[in-house]
């Protein structure tokens, strides 16, 4: 104790005493802590007014929403295809032979029967001389047979005239029979020389009209499309006809042939207005109207669609064969009918967090906090119903419709309490972290 005391006394051991005296003076010092303190306390304050409006803000998500309106919805089918003539003819030739000369060339307009082409018409001419000479071979044995018939029947007039004036006893009864038959004979002749002659005539008329197939003529008014064929080339045409060229009726009509998907088939029927696109002319719609839908299917790699068959106006030239096109087929159109987004329908308000973790801080979870911003109400459909939500009070509110049609972007609202104007919740912009 002494020795304690000794060292205190001697200056080495600070005196508690002393220091709480000095604090207790009013220094600089304690002023300054005073201050600190204050400022500690004020910036408490601050913070916990931030984190309570914080938790106020924080605790209601943030929703986009779009008003109901009313308005046209036009429901389209897309499909793709390509451009076809109205009436598309390959004219070939039946014969065989050699081109002797080729009249027209590709893109060419044509009447009927103008001349396309030639074959070398030699040969086939020969065979009509032929025809012609057999006709008049005929023609003469004809000539011969009534002879022969003129004469047997007056042989046997006489006979007759005789056997009158004798009284029968001459001639005889053979040499009679024999003048009836040649007679007979005769008649018989000139009938065989009549089909005789037919048959010429007929073969004749073969070589007549083979002679005019030589001559390769247009059937149709058109375009050429493609020619086929040049001079001096040999055609054989003894198994099938060859084609020689390819016409286009009137390119001012032509089709579109389109693949309907299977989804989208029993939407699609002949009358439907349509309008498609072509790669040559970017930005320019075109109209046109389907005419028939058809049953036989395609099935491409499992995808399965129906052909169908549109009428195009082409007035200006500017469609051409071939060309692929990706046309919009208007199934159902609506007007002045109530619409909202499909983003609404899909809409589901956000979920509170599981087991009530704060959002806001130790300091937010000690502080009363307002209402979540999770609805309350529950709504109990109707079979076939669906329901949109809306802004009730800051809060989502569910709201029962019943649906129509939808053109994938917006629907049809055909009952229910949803009106004109009321802004439907399509998403979530934001929510507490």
């Amino acid at each position: 104790m002494n020795d304690v005391s000794g060292k205190a006394g001697n200056g080495q051991t600070p005196d508690l005493n002393a220091i709480l005296a000095g604090s207790a003076g009013g220094g600089g010092l304690g002023r300054g802590k005073r201050w600190l303190i204050a400022l500690l306390v004020l910036v408490a304050l601050v913070f916990a007014w931030f984190m309570f409006g914080a938790s106020n803000d924080a605790g209601l998500p943030q929703f986009r929403t779009q008003a109901a309106a009313n308005g046209g919805l036009v429901v389209t089918v897309s499909a793709t295809g390509n451009l076809e003539p109205t009436n598309q003819v390959s004219v070939g030739s039946e014969l065989s032979g050699t081109i002797a000369e080729v009249l027209v060339d590709d893109d060419d307009r044509v009447k009927k029967g103008q001349v396309l082409a030639r074959l070398d018409l030699s040969k086939l001419e020969d065979s009509v001389a032929k025809s012609r000479a057999a006709l008049a071979v005929t023609e003469a044995s004809l000539a011969q047979a009534h002879a022969t018939r003129t004469e047997a029947a007056a042989k046997l007039d006489r006979y007759r005239e005789v056997s009158r004036l004798s009284g029968g006893k001459v001639p005889s009864r053979i040499e009679m029979e024999v003048a009836e038959a040649d007679l007979k004979r005769a008649e018989s002749n000139v009938a065989s020389a009549h089909a005789s002659i037919a048959e010429a005539k007929a073969s004749l008329q073969t070589d007549l009209t083979n002679l005019g197939k030589g001559t390769i003529r247009s059937p149709i008014n058109g375009v050429v499309l493609a020619r086929d064929v040049d001079p001096g080339q040999t055609v054989a045409a003894s198994l099938q006809a060859v084609t020689l060229f390819t016409l286009a009726e009137d390119l001012a009509r032509m089709e579109l042939s389109v693949d309907v998907d299977e989804a989208d088939v029993g939407q699609v029927k002949a009358g439907l207005k349509a309008t498609f696109s072509v790669d040559a002319w970017p930005g320019r719609r075109f109209s046109a109207a389907i005419t028939r839908v058809g049953f036989n299917a395609t099935d491409s790699d499992g995808v399965i669609s129906y052909p169908a068959v549109l009428q195009v106006s082409n007035d200006d030239l500017s469609l051409r064969p071939g060309m692929t096109a990706t046309a919009e087929i208007t199934t159902i159109t609506r007007d002045d009918v109530l619409l909202v987004p499909n983003a609404a329908l899909r809409f589901t308000p956000p979920v509170a967090q599981a087991g009530g973790k704060s959002q806001g801080g130790i300091l937010s979870s000690l502080m009363p906090r307002p209402p979540g911003g999770q609805p309350k109400q529950q709504v109990v459909l109707k079979e076939g119903s669906q329901q949109v939500w809306v802004l009730r009070d800051g809060h989502p509110a569910p709201v029962e419709v019943s649906t129509g049609v939808t053109n994938g972007r917006f629907t049809e609202i055909t009952g229910g309490e949803l009106q004109a104007g009321m802004q439907v919740i399509t998403e979530t912009v934001s929510a507490a972290k």
